[in-house]
């Protein structure tokens, strides 16, 4: 990496920008990080291995301008959950609006896998509208990285409880295969991108590393956690009352579902994919104590 050269990375206190911050930074990238807390243990971590922090919010302009002052390039990640699928929407074509304005000359865009496929999936084709977006500005090169379901999902507070009392609830049916990527590996594509700015030039990347059915993970889960873990499918239906954005999402797993060539894509990037038995042993699964 060109030392010289400065990548802002949003995001980089959370999973996807905070893997590449650290894949960049092990390369000796020059690394600026944006982030609305900098005080944040995170954010110091990063500091410390060299990265300038600086204070940011995706939904304040001005903050973002700042942060993509003088930046060569530049990694772009929304989060749906937190912003919501409109507002995810607009934040990334500001920040890509912005971007551009700022004379950044190699973005890198977090979207989703299967993001072109007209999934129906409210927070799958908004990604799609941002990509189109970013491929409308003219940028001098951009890169979209399209990552499918993250492993780290399965430590999310609508599963991992679950775990912790034998049971894995997920609402797809139990032979439905479902592909899935480690956090890490996310971050060692994005470095990738940067890496390879040119040869990749235009390229939209669907990233997975490894496919399961539920059973198959819970057996996995089983093994990892030294406990008995059992699937249940839970009725698309329930899910609906709470979001019928998920719901989509898990109805379209079982109907047609990612599609990435794992072992072509291994073979393109040299990125070895992380399996998920490899990923679970990494997982400490012992419930925490609550706090006093």
């Amino acid at each position: 990496m060109d030392g010289s050269k400065t990548i802002l990375v949003t995001g980089a206190t959370g999973h996807q920008g905070g893997a590449i911050a650290s894949e960049l930074l092990g390369k000796q990238a020059s690394i600026r990080v944006m982030t609305r807390h900098p005080e944040s243990p995170k954010a110091r971590a990063l500091a410390a291995r060299g990265a300038e922090v600086i204070s940011g919010d995706l939904d304040d302009a001005a903050s973002v301008e700042k942060a993509l002052n003088g930046v060569w390039g530049a990694f772009a990640v929304q989060n749906t959950w937190e912003a919501g699928v409109e507002k995810e929407e607009e934040q990334g074509k500001r920040f890509a609006t912005l971007a551009k304005r700022a004379g950044v000359q190699h973005l890198v865009y977090s979207s989703v896998g299967s993001a072109q496929r007209k999934t129906g999936i409210p927070h799958f084709d908004n990604k799609w509208r941002v990509e189109e977006t970013v491929r409308g500005l003219g940028f001098p090169s951009t890169v979209i990285l399209r990552p499918v379901f993250f492993m780290e999902n399965f430590l999310l507070p609508s599963i991992l409880p679950g775990v912790h009392q034998g049971t894995l609830a997920f609402g797809i049916e139990p032979d439905t295969v479902l592909q899935m990527i480690a956090v890490k590996d996310i971050g060692r594509h994005g470095a990738r991108a940067f890496e390879q700015a040119s040869e990749l030039n235009g390229r939209a990347i669907d990233l997975a590393g490894d496919q399961l059915t539920m059973p198959e993970v819970a057996k996995v889960l089983s093994e990892a956690s030294r406990q008995k873990v059992a699937f249940f499918r839970v009725p698309t239906a329930e899910i609906r009352k709470f979001s019928g954005d998920y719901a989509a999402m898990v109805e379209w797993f079982d109907q047609v579902g990612y599609d990435v060539d794992i072992e072509g894509l291994a073979k393109e990037t040299g990125v070895r994919p992380t399996k998920f038995a490899d990923w679970a042993k990494t997982i400490d699964w012992a419930p925490q104590p609550a706090a006093r």
